[in-house]
């Protein structure tokens, strides 16, 4: 277990992306061991342990899948909102607080900075789409950009808009 603990930890995790489940997989892993010991051939212990643990770690994940299914009512829809398993929820109501702000933050811009800030940041639309969704040039863009961004910066506290 010395030897091997961080490889098949490190294997694991590698499957399950998930610290806590890769740890259980791990001990499982060398119970599992501790049980073929008996029927391992010296054909290389590594190379062994890493099977082993590749298809623990698979099959954790396949009963985890099947619970976070479980979870589904009769017709299809999710009776309960399961966190990501690759982010901690803290992290998730970070980022859905920062989007609610920025989106305010932009709702108070003036009309006409408000449109071309949505479209060029928020939409991802180059200066041409934006010039034919306006009506008006590319220079036209660029300058209201340019002044949609200055009124930004003068209006707001720098640490609102980085």
């Amino acid at each position: 277990m010395n030897l091997y603990g961080q490889h098949v930890f490190h294997t694991a995790f590698s499957v399950l992306r998930n610290a806590k489940e890769a740890e259980d997989a791990s001990q499982e892993v060398f119970i599992q061991v501790y049980k073929a010991l008996p029927q391992y051939r010296s054909e290389g212990f590594k190379t062994w342990i890493t099977r082993i643990t590749l298809n623990k770690s698979i099959d954790i994940k396949r009963k985890l899948a099947r619970r976070a299914e479980g979870h589904q009512d009769m017709d299809g829809e999710s009776l309960e909102r399961i966190p990501s398993r690759d982010e901690d929820t803290l992290v998730q109501i970070i980022r859905k607080e920062k989007k609610d702000e920025l989106e305010r933050k932009v709702n108070s811009l003036p009309d006409n900075h408000r449109q071309v800030i949505t479209a060029f940041y928020l939409e991802e639309k180059n200066y041409e789409q934006i010039a034919a969704d306006l009506g008006v040039t590319v220079k036209t863009v660029e300058s209201k950009l340019y002044r949609a961004r200055h009124w930004i910066r003068s209006q707001w506290k720098e640490d609102e808009w980085t």
